[in-house]
């Protein structure tokens, strides 16, 4: 019986600590929020502006404005990032007329690469009958999802993923070669076009530094063009756990290799931005730089104040607009997807697309309208609108 009532108890831990009841009642209750908020965007008329400007987006992997110091509006002692807390204090995180950093409240299924890059630039959360990082297994990718990607494409713009790793995992690949026509210049890209030695290969694949250095070839190929152009980005050294220590590194914060190697993506990033401010081509293109995800290191943020929101790194840089209000913004980053639009000059009809609100404009996003846990709540649950977008995935 003492065994029994062992196991028993045990089970009913790992019950609570995993929430799984919680899990169950997701899986098994739906929602109306995403049927009754989501705003496709076939049925919105986008303008955009006569002279197309290029974007250059750049993920960067697990950056939270968290990081920052409490002056500036993050919750560490010691500022991690100065470099990219001083560029959202030129430019634009909608914090208001506060210099503070502030960002996107990343909700259920856009917690992880994939489900962020997917979200950010559909405002969809990225909830699937497979596991997240299964999408490499199916045929096409959510095709009934019109997204950043897609619209740009109709509008003539030649597209770029650049990542140091495999694009096939998660299905990135398919995402963006299907949703936006993406040259995909990954990992395997770069191996195969001598760009790195064959038998290279450091943390997933090859490191941000070399990241910086082909983004720049790229960004002088694509403005050479006629046609405007979209580079995307995404950094890795800043993964779990601990990060990647390159080259570049310093110890300004000790033997704290993950603060260091933030400190290093921090000074790199700083170093492309004014690189591309030096280029020509920077009149007409706008920067974003967001965060994907919350990092998901074991340790780093144990000393975060139980009650402090934690966010991801946001800041627009060069948009030909102003926000309309003084306001803080209280968002999501399904936001970033009208939002984005918006920075290239796009007049968007009724000021929102998926679930996020242009915050450029006045329009309350559902963050705003509802709150950040009641948001998450229902989204988090099953939706008829997600089961419709995603029957044709395969679950066998």
């Amino acid at each position: 019986f003492g065994v029994v009532l062992a196991v028993i108890t045990s089970m009913v831990r790992f019950w609570t600590r995993l929430d799984i009841s919680a899990f169950i009642k997701n899986q098994t209750n739906y929602s109306t929020f995403i049927d009754d908020n989501y705003v496709n965007p076939d049925f919105v008329t986008l303008t955009f502006p006569e002279e197309k400007r290029n974007l250059i987006y750049i993920f960067l992997e697990s950056m939270e404005i968290t990081y920052a110091d409490c002056g500036s509006g993050g919750n560490f002692d010691v500022n991690v990032i100065p470099e990219l807390t001083e560029l959202v204090q030129q430019y634009e995180s909608f914090g208001g007329t506060d210099t503070v950093v502030n960002g996107g409240y990343p909700m259920t299924g856009a917690t992880w690469t994939a489900g962020a890059m997917f979200a950010q630039t559909s405002g969809l959360p990225l909830n699937l009958p497979i596991g997240n990082d299964d999408m490499y297994t199916q045929d096409t990718f959510l095709p009934k999802v019109v997204t950043l990607g897609d619209i740009l494409e109709e509008a003539g713009y030649e597209q770029t993923l650049l990542i140091g790793s495999y694009a096939l995992f998660s299905g990135r690949d398919k995402y963006f070669s299907q949703h936006g026509n993406y040259n995909i210049c990954d990992y395997a890209y770069s191996v195969a076009n001598g760009e790195i030695p064959e038998d290279y290969y450091v943390w997933w694949g090859y490191e941000d530094e070399k990241l910086f250095e082909n983004a720049k070839k790229r960004l002088l190929e694509l403005s050479s063009q006629d046609k405007p152009f979209n580079l995307t980005m995404l950094t890795a050294d800043t993964h779990f756990e601990d990060g990647y220590y390159c080259d570049k590194c310093e110890t300004e914060f000790g033997n704290d290799q993950y603060a260091n190697v933030f400190a290093c993506s921090s000074r790199q990033v700083y170093e492309f931005v004014k690189w591309i401010q030096a280029q020509d081509f920077y009149e007409n293109t706008t920067i974003v730089i967001s965060g994907d995800h919350l990092t998901m290191d074991s340790d780093f943020c144990n000393d975060v104040d139980s009650d402090y929101v934690r966010k991801v790194y946001t800041c627009y840089i060069n948009a030909p607009c102003e926000s309309e209000t003084d306001e803080k913004r209280e968002y999501t980053t399904f936001d970033n997807f009208p939002t984005t639009l918006a920075s290239l000059g796009v007049k968007i009809e009724g000021e929102r697309l998926g679930l996020g609100s242009n915050l450029f404009s006045s329009e309350l996003t559902l963050a705003e309208q509802y709150g950040y846990e009641v948001m998450e709540q229902n989204v988090a649950q099953k939706s008829r609108l997600i089961d419709e977008i995603v029957e044709d995935v395969d679950v066998e």
